[in-house]
């Protein structure tokens, strides 16, 4: 559901009156029963809402109502004026969601926008969505520590930030030749195991302009990010770089790569959004289970007005299906 008074809920909404045009998945909602035919209704969308005692019972109902498992809300909720009252549910949602998703029940968690500066004051601890989502995967599923990587992903480009929500002065310090080892293996077995592309392609960034002109701008390529490669390729992964970033994203330099890891956020998400503004999918890789999400936030300043674009949670809910069917598939075949 995310937060039930950003568009979360609408798009929701939107993309169930759009399951059958979209050929979408069929989905059950962890969220409010009461928020969602309530907010159908005020944008002019109604729709049949159906609360299910668990996630198994979504695909009887899904061409005549929208599934839920209904999680009431503690305060009232209007669209725009998010309340702490009620983020220990938003919290709850996605326990439930991802809880049912490692049991199996179902086969991938898509997750609405949240307002983190809300849920900070009900009480929740952890950066983010991705944060939490790496906690939830080691107290339900063995084999961790798990490190959850953030990428951006649409019909265009794949990209990954190394460094994601710091100052821009920090990041010099914040890149090591051990995270840049770590992240790229975790990418290339995601997009081996998750997008179905055998020994994929990754291209990684410089940090200063020109890849740091060997030298003459900078040391962080000779010293850090041109060792780390080198011990990646030498593994046998299909690594390039450091590249100048400013020449990397045209439509010619994409087709030699399937992704690229760049140095800070806006390095990769500047070109990332810049091509798929709307369809752009935020992806966590290197957790035991398939989590999406729309590439954009709660929008509380045109929640409820029904102008949101479902756009982005349609892809997400998309790119969630196939990578859930090419996790198991590639299981299906494992040894």
């Amino acid at each position: 559901m995310g937060d039930p008074a950003g568009i979360g809920v609408e798009l929701t909404v939107q993309a169930w009156h759009l399951r059958h045009s979209e050929d979408l998945p069929t989905f059950v909602v962890y969220g409010s029963a009461q928020v969602l035919a309530a907010r159908a209704a005020a944008i002019g969308h109604p729709l049949p809402v159906e609360t299910v005692a668990d996630a198994n019972a979504a695909q009887q109902l899904f061409d005549d109502a929208l599934p839920v498992v209904d999680l009431p809300l503690v305060a009232p909720c209007v669209a725009g004026v998010a309340d702490p009252a009620n983020g220990a549910v938003v919290i709850g949602a996605i326990e439930s969601a991802v809880s049912d998703t490692v049991a199996g029940h179902v086969g991938a968690v898509v997750t609405n926008p949240i307002a983190k500066s809300v849920l900070y004051q009900a009480g929740f601890r952890h950066p983010g969505h991705t944060e939490f989502l790496a906690a939830l995967a080691e107290r339900l599923v063995a084999g961790g520590p798990f490190q959850p990587v953030m990428m951006i992903a649409s019909e265009h480009l794949r990209v990954v930030p190394l460094t994601i929500h710091i100052a821009l002065g920090d990041v010099p310090g914040a890149i090591t030749r051990e995270g840049i080892v770590a992240t790229v293996r975790i990418m290339a077995e995601a997009l081996e195991c998750d997008f179905a592309i055998p020994r994929p392609r990754i291209a990684v960034t410089g940090l200063n302009p020109h890849a740091g002109e060997d030298g003459s701008m900078g040391h962080e390529e000779i010293d850090i990010i041109a060792p780390a490669l080198a011990e990646l390729t030498a593994s046998g992964l299909h690594v390039t770089g450091p590249h100048p970033a400013d020449t990397l994203f045209h439509a010619a330099q994409r087709s030699n790569y399937d992704a690229v890891l760049g140095m800070y956020h806006d390095q990769v998400l500047v070109p990332a959004k810049t091509l798929a503004f709307d369809t752009g999918v935020n992806v966590t890789l290197g957790l035991p289970f398939v989590r999406t999400s729309p590439d954009h936030g709660t929008a509380f300043d045109i929640a409820g007005k029904g102008i949101a674009s479902p756009s982005s949670l349609i892809a997400a809910m998309k790119l969630a299906q196939r990578m859930s069917a090419a996790r198991r598939l590639r299981a299906d075949h494992a040894p």
